[in-house]
């Protein structure tokens, strides 16, 4: 039997979907941006609750990376934009270089990072930086 598709999937209004919150770009903010995810996945599951239990942390942990490396690579204030789409949610972080991100090697046990970077590219769906003359966003795409 064939599965008709479901044209009665409507996201409610966007304002509950579409999250902006700006930070200085301090060590501090990295927390902040976390807590302003976790705050948008409250809401966004009260409405819509993700698909698998591991969508929540998945997100939370991508936030926490693009987040850090701002603060470490990128100097000034950055905006986090999280928005529920039709089956995920699109973050987007803004900052102000206008160098992109390039992975770095990993050394086990050498405390240098590193990982960061391919951890986003594993966990998300789509990953996409757009440069201009102003800085940089990046794009990452995750299931909910």
């Amino acid at each position: 039997m064939a599965t008709e598709p479901r044209w009665d999937d409507k996201l409610p209004s966007d304002e509950m979907y579409t999250w902006t919150t700006t930070f200085t770009g301090e060590l501090p903010n990295v927390t902040g941006a976390r807590l302003a995810a976790e705050e948008f996945l409250l809401a966004l599951t009260r409405r819509s609750p993700p698909a698998a239990p591991e969508h929540w942390d998945d997100i939370l942990l991508v936030v926490t990376e693009l987040a850090a490396n701002v603060v470490q690579y990128a100097p000034g204030p950055f905006e986090l934009r999280l928005r529920r789409t039709y089956d995920g949610v699109h973050v987007t972080v803004h900052d102000t270089s206008t160098t992109p991100p390039a992975p770095r090697p990993f050394h086990p046990g050498g405390g240098d990072g590193g990982v960061g970077w391919h951890l986003i590219h594993t966990l998300c769906e789509q990953v996409s930086v757009v440069v201009t003359d102003e800085g940089k966003d990046i794009h990452v795409f995750l299931p909910w």
